[in-house]
């Protein structure tokens, strides 16, 4: 991928899994949706993400769950 979504570096919040170039957890837009909460209350409190990036952050999600139906997934 040319414009990678996630950043995972021991030296940013210990490698927890952030937005790149931003220090927001991805786990918190998970949180969001959990929370009944959408996309747009999350860019709001998250400026530094930008909405190109959650879209292709929850498409690249939804791509890996269904790109190979016969394939057992664990979560």
């Amino acid at each position: 991928m040319s414009n990678p979504v996630i950043n995972r570096n021991p030296n940013i919040l210990g490698g927890t899994p952030v937005f790149m170039g931003t220090r927001v957890p991805v786990r918190i837009l998970m949180e969001y949706f959990e929370t009944g909460e959408d996309l747009n209350e999350f860019l709001d409190q998250h400026p530094s993400v930008s909405r190109e990036q959650a879209i292709q952050l929850i498409k690249q999600v939804t791509e890996k769950l269904t790109a190979d139906p016969g394939r057992e997934i664990t979560l």
